[in-house]
């Protein structure tokens, strides 16, 4: 019976050690922490994409960064000559930006006929951008043929829409 007494007289000391160590709420609370000092810079975030950007060009040439083309053609008319004029600014205007340009054809005709279209299509975009004082170094040319439809479909709408040389900044 003595360990008995021993454990109820451990157990009865170990709670009142306990009881004392209780937490009490203070009188009065901490005041509240101040408010965070921001690091940032007063200045509002700029809006739109990043000056000389893909996004910019895009969102300066507002659809004019495509031109677009007759039947087995690759002339560049009036409308073609506005478009490469605003691309010809904008390049001019980012001395470091290099160009590449894509030329399409519609699903007509053979792979190897509309490779050759389209690579015709892209070198006179091309040449007329050198000839309005782009350097001919910043400027580079891939076709893809009838490959990569912007429309689908197999009627005139959508072979006009495919019909295109297509400028893509790159740097």
């Amino acid at each position: 019976m003595a360990i008995s007494r021993l454990t109820i007289t451990a157990i009865s000391a170990a709670s009142l050690a306990l009881g004392a160590c209780a937490t009490k709420a203070p009188k009065q609370l901490p005041p509240d922490p101040a408010p965070a000092v921001s690091t940032a810079s007063t200045q509002p975030a700029p809006s739109g994409p990043n000056p000389g950007s893909q996004a910019d060009f895009v969102a300066q040439m507002a659809g004019q960064d495509t031109i677009y083309f007759d039947t087995d053609k690759f002339n560049i008319d009036g409308t073609d000559q506005a478009a490469l004029q605003a691309q010809a600014t904008w390049l001019q205007k980012y001395p470091g930006k290099r160009a590449s340009i894509e030329g399409h054809a519609d699903e007509r005709g053979t792979r190897e006929y509309n490779l050759a279209l389209g690579e015709r299509r892209a070198n006179a975009a091309k040449n007329y951008l050198v000839t309005l004082g782009v350097d001919a170094a910043r400027l580079t040319t891939v076709s893809y043929g009838k490959e990569r439809p912007v429309a689908l479909g197999s009627d005139e709408e959508s072979w006009a829409k495919n019909r295109r040389a297509v400028t893509i900044t790159i740097d």
